[in-house]
């Protein structure tokens, strides 16, 4: 509803209605700028181009209530209508608001880590940026895929296959005991620096295609991303398909990328092949003397393959990988061919002492999910409740607390997950929106027990707590717009953090269910809409909207 408002005040500007120039302000509910960028040219103050412009409108909306010029800002009121018109909507569209009518074919890759072990927490910090982007996308309309791009070409692997052959597979979860393995195999190569040939064999096997070397890869691979996949499904992410470097190789991709970089003559033959690029200090090996291709040489490939397949493809990458990313775009350039988009984000730590007995080691997802599972569960088992029903709201609130946390923060910040003030309920937390979502439940419960008659919302009637809580209800679409064109889908946490706020400080500032008639259908109608906000909103960041807590 909000983006029909903001394509009112642009009609009304018209000339001046340059989309730009608007904000959203804490003193109107949409304010243009526009007088500020005029000033300079004009030679008068902001103020007097800002009193021209609102003396010469014609506000011919019904969806704007009023207009004022004030310090040279052009502030924009909704009407009682829109404010009506949001509500009905929301309930009218239940889980189907929020939608936008965007189309388009879009591939996000994201998580893809070696499979040489499990998850680790900065992992969980990609799968969740990116499963929730996957999430918001579909809100707004667009075909989405999801892949988990397999590295299962590199030497890491076949060492993993290495230690697979000497030591086998020990009875643990299978990637940490892939994890074991490939610790054991790096081991035993520093004592046997010989077995390096052997590894070299390995590889070059493997990429010719050998069928014993196929097997014993595809065994390693297949059993990491087998425990990778139950920790990715633990905090409520799943892949729509697991994309393996191998298939570059058999498909073609990777001849004829080679192919397309020798015809451009950018291939520098010096018994590796390099490509030089200015601006870079390091030239990029796309393939090694032995013959065997790098890394880069296969994803140059799988990105020519998305150039063919979507119109548009996202990847989520380590702040460390930015290196790389910006030789992979040049090169990418250099073929004619779009880059990717790419979501950077920084690493995350965790307080000094809140694991202490893997302190300054490496933390396992597996290790981060259990210990705030544990944690949630023992402030939710002392509730008077069903077994079965603290065990699904200990769970709901431990992935809660994970996914919102991890989310909340820009991704280019570096940030620090503290499990006790993620599980804190009076706190800017998941379980904050969470039990905000249950209690506006718990109202409605209450509302058709004594008999709830058809809900209606009166623009007139509103505070002005209850017309901020409104305006912000409305703005779920405009947030869904921004994720998808700016690639922060902390926007929307922040976004939903706000609604739950607002909807708090409504409930205890204006009674509900002891309200005189007219203004309790009234007030009902804002509790619902709330509820179908924060029920929408917290799927589209993976957290489950619970009805009690």
């Amino acid at each position: 509803m909000f983006l029909r408002f903001v394509d009112e005040v642009i009609r009304v500007l018209g000339d001046y209605g340059d989309e730009r120039f608007l904000r959203e302000s804490e003193h109107a509910d949409l304010a243009s700028t526009i007088a500020f960028k005029l000033a300079k040219e004009r030679k008068k103050s902001p103020k007097e181009i800002a009193d021209e412009i609102v003396e010469s409108l014609e506000v011919d909306s019904d969806y704007i209530g009023s207009v004022e010029s004030k310090n040279g800002y052009i502030n924009f009121f909704a009407s009682y209508e829109f404010l009506e018109d949001t509500v009905n909507v929301i309930l009218d569209e239940d889980e189907n608001y929020g939608h936008l009518n965007l189309k388009g074919e879009i591939l996000i890759e994201h998580t893809s880590a070696n499979p040489d072990g499990p998850l680790h927490i900065g992992h969980i910090r990609n799968s969740i940026i990116g499963d929730t982007l996957a999430r918001i996308f579909a809100k707004a309309g667009f075909n989405v895929r999801t892949h988990y791009y397999v590295n299962d070409m590199g030497r890491q692997t076949a060492i993993t296959v290495l230690g697979i052959e000497k030591f086998g597979l020990k009875g643990k979860k299978p990637d940490h005991a892939v994890a074991e393995a490939y610790i054991e195999a790096n081991k035993l190569l520093e004592s046997n620096p010989e077995l390096e040939e052997y590894v070299e064999k390995l590889m070059l096997d493997y990429e010719r295609g050998d069928e014993e070397a196929v097997e014993k890869f595809r065994r390693a691979v297949e059993t990491a991303l087998d425990g990778i996949r139950q920790t990715l499904k633990a905090i409520n992410v799943e892949h729509d398909e697991f994309v393996w470097e191998s298939e570059f190789i058999r498909n073609g991709y990777v001849d004829r990328v080679l192919k397309a970089l020798d015809e451009k003559g950018l291939i520098k033959r010096d018994g590796a092949w390099i490509i030089e690029l200015e601006d870079f200090e390091k030239e990029v090996v796309i393939r090694r003397e032995n013959g065997t291709t790098l890394y880069i040489t296969r994803d140059l490939a799988y990105h020519m393959w998305k150039n063919e397949n979507y119109e548009r493809f996202i990847n989520v990458l380590g702040a460390d990988h930015k290196l790389y990313g910006a030789q992979l775009s040049r090169i990418l350039e250099l073929l004619n061919l779009k880059p990717p988009e790419i979501v950077f984000f920084e690493f995350v730590s965790l307080p000094e002492g809140s694991m202490s007995t893997r302190r300054g080691k490496f933390i396992s997802a597996d290790e981060l999910i259990g210990k705030v599972k544990e944690e949630a569960w023992k402030i939710i088992s002392s509730r008077e409740m069903d077994e079965e029903e603290k065990r699904k709201i200990a769970n709901a609130v431990a992935v809660g607390a994970i996914r919102f946390d991890f989310i909340k923060i820009a991704p280019e910040k570096h940030m620090t997950f503290d499990w006790s003030k993620a599980l804190d309920f009076e706190r800017q937390t998941a379980s904050y929106i969470q039990y905000s979502h249950a209690r506006a439940c718990s109202i409605l419960r209450k509302a058709v027990e004594d008999g709830m008659p058809e809900l209606e919302f009166k623009g007139e009637l509103c505070s002005s707590g209850e017309r901020k809580l409104v305006m912000l209800l409305s703005k779920m679409p405009y947030m869904v717009k921004r994720v998808v064109e700016e690639l922060r889908p902390n926007v929307f946490a922040e976004y939903l953090l706000g609604v739950a706020g607002a909807f708090n400080d409504f409930y205890r500032d204006h009674p509900v269910l002891k309200a005189e008639a007219e203004i309790r259908m009234h007030r009902l109608a804002i509790v619902d809409a709330t509820r179908i906000v924060l029920r929408n909103g917290l799927q589209l960041l993976g957290i489950e909207p619970l009805e009690r807590m």
